[in-house]
């Protein structure tokens, strides 16, 4: 659980400036002390929300949950959700991490708002069964197959009922699973000139379904990439059983055909020279004509101008074919057909027939399918896939041309506040605004796209000068800060933008939009509302992490790092054996800071070198001292990085701070990950022999979870494993992670080695370690890390 502060209630001042919501508990939910920040999110005074008040602003079930846990005298961590008012209709939640302070007889709690979070889950939820709902409704099989191995990936209900699936089961499986291999080898040719030549495969087949064989028409729709390739399948299937049995009974007899004709879902029209001899009701209905006003016309009257001269060709050429072209109703309406022509005798007559089948409902659903892949359902805007495709075309355009162009990353600035406090609808309504202010504002030769989020994309082609780009920008950010009318409220976010020039800032799609975006990033350092271009300057290092490493360079010469030291005992009587130095960076703006904040960046600059010299002194000058004063013989546990190990003369440096500090090296133990014994074996070893001849023992730390094998354990001087907390956590009850426990505390007993287990927590962990032969125990369980004087009055007190 992250450490929660603790403050006595005569140090009023502290409490209030602690950064977050802090809480002093009771065990019956009394609030004992609030500081502002939780009074203000509870809407209420500090002094208001004292007492049992404050229980109800929760909801009942997390009421419940909260005193339950208070009961029990623990640490604990739960989510908590308020009851509903007028000011947050959509709900809001905290996190509540608890920490029992057995000496007062109370809680301290520290909570942190998550409700963007869960509105956000909530809305990606709702998103995604809508669209669901939409494909299950669409009169057609829809599926979507990847290009890579061939498997579906999206498939709605009549497509997977169609071949015996379901829309959940048929997920992930392959083109063989789903249609049978011997349809998949008659079909493969279509899937391959989709997937290899990148082009759109119609085709038609039989098949075998619980209600009897049908005729499908299959549409297979490549789906390409951001740089070109085809990356997937989408499946359109029409049912045409239909119109298949339709045109075999045409064939079969003249007087069923004439039933067929007016049975028919399809237009049929029949024609001897060019001219309408015969019609049926659907092709009536079709074209909005009664049949007396058809008979005798020529058939090219009602078909578009642009299609007249395709149709009369296939008339002069008497082949039989079937085609796409567009007919005329009475209304003067284009209307998307498929011809189906054959020539065949009735009443004693060769003429030609023609099916004329409605595609609108076919042309409307891949319209739709078209526009959900590469556009903003929210917007309406081309989506990030889309844009990418455009920005690769205007780059090969601008690279041809020689000409300029502008991207600008455009994002609204703190917007999720509005998200927080006003909800969703409220940030939709003010997302599509800011859509339709940014596509109003720019040429009609300009391309906007939302990229997600409050993320926005403007590129500019055909740029002359610089001043244009300012230009334009500055009128997108005033465009966008003009007050918005939302719930008959007046609301107004600012933006910042981010812009990169081709080809001065980058010559790629990838390259200008990661300038554009640390350009955006450097213009809300800076104050927000306001753009910048990119500087090549920009490029080694985001705004932030330029501040974070200044800090971090100073933090030594400063003395804001300390250690922290969690105890290690044996697993057999639980005597202190050890203790893990764990180091903590005590910043003077954002609190003492773990690890995992700043020692990556460390690594990227170079500065864990000094950094982690400074925790081997330092751990060596408090085992010494604990050591003096008799408290405990036991060594302290250095993390090394790679960087450090690695270093020109490391061991000599070791060897410098152990004669600096007179330690003996025993009193030092040095943790390595299973990588950094396996990069170099003939090198790690001489260095771990010359460790090992200073007294000092080595461990290898998180074992199990690296690439090590017994082959190399077997030749390097290994004093420690340490079974990593991921295995731990599980025990007993997970078998795969008991499983791997016990093999580790086997395998250190046949290579003689000391078997430890870090992350212990609970009794049954330690009884399963300690039964399974695990020698020592480090974890939550023994204690939390603490302080070196906190850690020496642990000593004390058990008397180590």
């Amino acid at each position: 659980m992250n450490a929660v502060p603790q403050a006595s209630a005569d140090e009023p001042g502290l409490w209030d400036a602690l950064p977050g919501m802090l809480l002093r508990l009771a065990e019956d939910g009394r609030a004992l002390q609030v500081n502002p920040a939780l009074a203000d999110f509870l809407l209420t005074s500090p002094a208001d929300a004292l007492g049992t008040p404050w229980l109800d602003a929760l909801e009942s079930a997390s009421r419940a949950a909260l005193l339950d846990a208070l009961a029990q005298r623990r640490d604990f961590t739960l989510q908590l959700r308020l009851a509903r008012t007028a000011r947050d209709a959509g709900g809001r939640w905290v996190d509540c991490a608890a920490r029992w302070l057995a000496g007062t007889g109370h809680y301290v709690c520290a909570l942190h708002d998550v409700s963007g979070a869960r509105h956000a889950e909530l809305s990606t939820r709702a998103r995604a069964e809508l669209l669901r709902l939409l494909a299950d409704n669409v009169p057609a099989l829809i599926a979507y197959y990847d290009a890579a191995k061939v498997e579906c990936r999206f498939a709605n209900s009549r497509y997977a009922s169609t071949f015996g699936w379901d829309t959940q089961s048929i997920v992930g499986r392959s083109l063989v699973e789903v249609i049978g291999i011997d349809a998949t080898r008659q079909i493969q040719p279509h899937v391959d000139r989709v997937l290899h030549q990148g082009e759109v495969a119609t085709y038609e087949r039989e098949i075998a379904t619980p209600e009897g064989k049908r005729h499908i028409e299959v549409n297979l729709l490549p789906h390409h990439g951001p740089a070109g390739d085809t990356v997937g399948c989408f499946v359109l299937i029409s049912d045409i059983t239909k119109h298949h049995l339709a045109e075999m009974a045409v064939r079969q007899s003249e007087e069923r055909l004439a039933k067929f004709m007016q049975a028919s879902a399809e237009g049929i029209v029949f024609h001897k020279d060019g001219f309408i001899t015969d019609a049926n009701p659907p092709l009536c209905d079709l074209v909005g004509y009664r049949l007396d006003e058809l008979l005798g016309r020529k058939t090219l009257d009602f078909v578009a101008p642009d299609h007249v001269a395709k149709v009369a060709s296939v008339i002069a050429s008497g082949q039989e074919t079937a085609y796409e072209s567009v007919l005329i109703d009475k209304r003067g309406q284009r209307i998307p057909v498929e011809f189906i022509v054959r020539t065949m005798m009735r009443n004693e007559e060769r003429m030609r027939m023609t099916i004329v089948r409605d595609l609108r409902d076919r042309h409307a659903a891949q319209a739709r399918i078209h526009h959900l892949a590469h556009h903003d359902t929210l917007t309406g805007l081309p989506n990030r896939s889309s844009f990418m495709e455009q920005l690769d075309h205007v780059i090969a355009g601008s690279r041809v041309s020689g000409s300029q162009l502008a991207l600008l990353f455009i994002d609204l600035d703190h917007f999720k506040r509005v998200n927080d406090s006003l909800g969703h609808l409220v940030g939709d309504t003010l997302l599509r605004t800011a859509a339709a202010r940014i596509t109003s504002s720019l040429r009609a030769t300009d391309i906007v796209a939302r990229f997600g989020g409050d993320e926005f994309m403007v590129l500019l082609p055909g740029i002359a000068q610089r001043s244009d780009v300012e230009e334009v920008a500055q009128k997108l950010l005033l465009a966008i800060e003009a007050p918005v009318n939302a719930d008959d409220r007046p609301i107004s976010v600012t933006a910042s933008a981010g812009v990169a020039l081709f080809p001065h800032d980058g010559d790629s799609p990838e390259e200008l939009i990661k300038h554009a975006d640390t350009a955006m990033y450097l213009a809300k350092a800076r104050g927000r509302a306001q753009y910048r271009f990119f500087d090549p300057a920009m490029a080694s290092n985001a705004y932030a992490a330029l501040v974070m490493e200044g800090e971090l360079a100073q933090a030594l010469e400063r003395g804001e790092f300390e250690l922290h030291f969690q105890p290690q005992v044996s697993a057999r009587d639980g005597a202190v054996v050890g203790a893990e130095a764990l180091i903590r960076w005590r910043h003077p703006e954002r609190g003492l800071l773990l690890p995992a904040t700043f020692i990556p960046l460390a690594e990227q600059q170079r500065l864990m070198l000094p950094i982690g010299q400074w925790v081997l002194r330092e751990a060596a000058r408090c085992a010494g001292r604990w050591h003096a004063l008799g408290l405990v013989a036991a060594p302290v546990a250095v993390n090394l990085s790679t960087m450090q190990f690695q270093a020109v003369g490391f061991v000599e440096s070791v060897a410098r701070v152990l004669q600096e500090e007179g330690v003996e090296g025993r009193l030092i133990e040095l943790e390595l990950t299973e990588r950094m014994l396996m990069d170099d074996l003939p090198e790690v070893s001489a260095k771990l022999a010359k460790l090992a001849a200073l007294g000092i023992r080595v461990s290898v730390d998180d074992f199990g979870t690296g690439y090590s094998s017994l082959g190399h354990l077997k030749q390097l001087p290994i004093d420690k494993m340490k079974i990593d907390a991921s295995f731990v956590k599980d025990l007993p009850d997970d078998r795969g992670s008991a499983a791997i426990t016990r093999a580790i505390i086997q395998m250190a007993r046949s290579l003689g080695i000391t078997a430890i287990a870090e992350g212990v927590e609970s009794e049954p962990q330690r009884s399963f370690l300690a039964l399974n032969g695990c020698d020592e125990l480090q974890g939550d369980l023994i204690s939390k890390p603490l302080d070196a004087v906190a850690f020496e009055a642990w000593l004390r007190g058990r008397g180590a």
